[in-house]
């Protein structure tokens, strides 16, 4: 076997390992049920004048059926409306909580009709999910003097929360102090909240303005998928820190929190949140703001919980005090996140999970948004990916496809060095070295293109599994949602008909492939033939089996990257044949596919 067949084979050999070591240990997130919670209200710790955000509320009993429980849920305060273009939902003012949110834009499934998805959902509801503001008591004062999350808001100003409208709302404590609470939010997903506190008694108090994001058990719809983080996400000072949920439950008892807690002191720029897939919500202090940012998990009611509370502030008598905290609630879109971040959110687009890889991932998603901002749709911009990569790349494939060329010229002169060495290997191996250095040809040029595809298709396939301008990105046709499998099967006739291809984590879906990884497989198959087949009959096998041992395995995985590798190899295709042509080798690719077709000769025919 020639050594261009030796690399091609070690490149194809290695690049199937790398995958499927990778399908093996990352296959398909399935999602876990929900779990179902119903908490304790919780309490208040002072210690040393030091303030401990207080945290949930009580969740009273209600329907098992999810909607009724939430529409029970959402019956039992007084609301105020948010209305804006991308968000529907409204405030409580039991405790003042933004906890019921809804995303315009967005839609559960692709099904008509689909309901739109929620956010936020209120204390009483499976897996409830908020966002609770107010002042921990310091010295001085108890949790009575201060509005806590079961607390009564008066409407001051405004009827209903839009991105033109604020609302503000006013407590009155017994102790003399006035609480008011004004709440803006922007056309997108950004929430300001300004927080003031008049002391109208006769002497100074101290306390906390704090902000909570809590979740009452994990949420629905955790995908569980090593690839994907979900759970805690935080910046300290320019130090990103995640903290998946089942981790959550081993941090050590924090005394002064009350509850499993990992605390950071972040001394001027910082956030505190947690993402899931596509959704997100974050407490941001103003940039320049010292905080301490908690991680909490209160493992006797199941609740996870992430805190921003403020240096304690002492009021004098007769005077007044406000802070101004923002509240991130939506989708984890690219164009928005990178908006705040240049408007002061330090290293906010770090909150999507780019990974280890982020030196690729980044530049690559960057890409490929700007080129389906300038296409219009994200099939088509992932084929102009691939062709922009492929350009990237050219100098190396050149060299590489250059030297194969002239491997193929050496054919004769390495077949006379084998009758020459006969059984002598040391001897053959000295030969052919000294034949690559006169002829100035790297053996192992060959494999180069291949290999460095390796990082690129981790990076993509990242890319279109993390980021939600894939979720539900069409392209053509029955391809609705590059983010998910091919939806076409010869059941459907490749799309042809309306029926449902089988659940792509079934057999039946390993076994009645799509239109796409059958496509892969051809582009793979004709690749093949720009070379003779290999004399040696096993590794004949080989070669005969590998695109079609591809096709099945990448055949679950999302259609986008799929599409992007048929892009790759129908590119690669076209290069090869052309370089190689113009160094005086012309592919025969018709022989090399008849040939494979032709019935072998067996020993006693000839």
């Amino acid at each position: 076997m020639d050594d261009q067949n030796k690399n091609l084979i070690l490149a194809t050999a290695l690049s199937f390992l790398v995958i499927l070591v990778w399908f093996i240990l990352f296959p398909p997130p399935e999602p876990d049920p929900a779990t179902q919670t119903a908490p304790a209200p919780a309490t208040t710790e002072t210690a040393d004048g030091v303030a401990t955000a207080p945290g949930t509320a009580v969740a009273p009993t209600g329907p098992a059926n999810v909607a009724e429980a939430r529409e029970t849920a959402l019956e039992t305060a007084p609301r105020i409306d948010i209305d804006t273009p991308r968000l529907t939902g409204s405030i409580s003012l039991i405790g003042g909580r933004i906890d019921d949110l809804s995303l315009k834009d967005y839609r559960v499934s692709l099904e008509d009709g689909a309901e739109i998805v929620t956010m936020l959902s209120p204390v009483g509801t499976p897996s409830a999910y908020y966002a609770l503001y107010g002042w921990a008591p310091g010295s001085g004062l108890g949790l009575d003097d201060v509005p806590g999350a079961n607390t009564e808001w008066q409407i001051e100003n405004g009827e209903t929360l839009t991105s033109e409208n604020s609302v503000t709302l006013r407590w009155d404590s017994p102790s003399g102090l006035t609480f008011r609470r004004t709440l803006e939010v922007d056309a997108d997903y950004m929430f300001t909240v300004t927080q003031s506190v008049s002391n109208d008694s006769s002497g100074a108090v101290s306390l906390a303005p704090y902000g909570v994001l809590a979740r009452h058990g994990e949420p629905d719809d955790l995908k569980n998928f090593f690839i994907l983080h979900e759970g805690v996400v935080a910046m300290a000072d320019g130090e990103l820190s995640e903290i998946d949920y089942d981790d959550m439950p081993d941090f050590e008892i924090v005394p002064s929190e009350g509850a499993r807690a990992e605390v950071t002191q972040v001394s001027q720029n910082g956030w505190i949140g947690f993402t899931d897939h596509y959704w997100m919500s974050t407490l941001i202090p103003q940039p320049g703001s010292a905080f301490k940012s908690v991680a909490k998990y209160d493992e006797r009611r199941d609740i996870f919980q992430t805190e921003a509370v403020l240096p304690t502030q002492t009021v004098a008598a007769g005077q007044s005090t406000e802070v101004t905290t923002q509240l991130f609630a939506g989708a984890k879109e690219w164009e928005a996140i990178q908006t705040y971040q240049r408007s002061g959110v330090e290293r906010f687009i770090d909150s999507i999970d780019w990974g280890w890889f982020f030196f690729l991932t980044k530049p690559i998603f960057w890409l490929l948004h700007e080129l389906n901002v300038l296409i219009g749709n994200m099939g088509w911009a992932i084929i102009g990916l691939t062709l922009i990569i492929k350009a990237v790349l050219f100098p190396l494939a050149y060299k590489s496809y250059v030297s194969m060329a002239k491997m193929k010229e050496l054919q004769p002169q390495m077949e006379a060095l084998k009758e020459r060495a006969g059984d002598d290997r040391q001897k053959l191996q000295q030969g052919m070295m000294e034949l690559y250095k006169k002829e100035k040809v790297n053996p192992a040029a060959g494999c180069l293109p291949i290999l460095l595809q390796i990082p690129i298709f981790f990076s993509l396939y990242k890319v279109i599994f993390v980021t939600i301008e894939l979720r539900h990105a069409e392209w053509l046709g029955p391809f609705r949602d590059l983010s998910a499998p091919d939806p076409t099967s010869i059941i459907n006739l490749f799309g042809l008909l309306p029926n449902e291809a089988p659940d792509p984590n079934s057999l039946m879906a390993l076994i009645f492939i799509g239109i796409l990884p059958l496509l892969l497989g051809i582009s793979m198959w004709l690749q093949q033939k720009l070379n003779p087949a290999p004399t040696d009959p096993t590794q004949q096998m080989v070669f005969a089996w590998l695109p079609w041992v591809f096709m099945f395995m990448l055949g679950g995985f999302a259609s986008g990257l799929v599409i992007y590798w048929i892009a790759n190899n129908t590119i690669t295709f076209i290069q090869q044949y052309a370089i190689m042509r113009s160094q005086g080798y012309t592919p025969d690719v018709f022989g090399n596919i008849r040939q494979s077709f032709a019935k072998k000769s067996k020993p006693d025919e000839k």
